[in-house]
């Protein structure tokens, strides 16, 4: 059991006043004139209009980052590419120089080939010469095979 000496007339009275209490204290925090609420929204707009300051320099600054980072890319792009041109024409040429190298030895293949049979065939021709030509051609032909084939050693 409570016991409580106020009765219930002055706990109603007490409530209500409270509750007005409160009423008014809503009622002054609206007003628009209230030195207090008026400093409260310069407060807060110096707070919105800060947040709205700082946000625009992130902004920039991140477009800042963005477009160094598109002209680094860009840079790095271009260096590449020339990188490859230059790497393709060295392998181009080195290409030719072994295509070159390739015919060259061809060539001196095919000539010395050519040499050779020219030589074969003079030698052949000084051995018929020397059998079937007199004495003084056979000394002559056999002067002349014993001069190619040391040239073709």
């Amino acid at each position: 059991m409570r016991h409580d000496t106020s009765d219930f007339r002055e706990r109603n009275t007490t409530a209500a006043k409270a509750k007005s209490d409160l009423l008014a204290k809503f009622k002054l925090g609206t007003d628009p004139n209230n030195p207090t609420v008026i400093r409260r929204r310069a407060e807060r707009r110096a707070i919105v209009e800060a947040r709205a300051v700082r946000m625009a320099q992130r902004e920039a600054a991140r477009i800042a980052r963005e477009k160094e980072a598109a002209e680094q890319a860009a840079l790095q792009a271009k260096k590449a590419a020339e990188q490859a041109a230059l790497e393709a024409e060295r392998a181009a040429k080195i290409e030719r120089d072994k295509a070159e190298a390739e015919a060259r030895t061809r060539r001196e293949k095919a000539e010395h080939l050519a040499l050779l049979v020219a030589a074969d065939k003079s030698i052949r021709d000084a051995k018929i010469a020397a059998r079937k030509g007199g004495k003084k051609g056979r000394r002559e032909a056999l002067t002349r095979l014993t001069e190619l084939e040391k040239q073709r050693l």
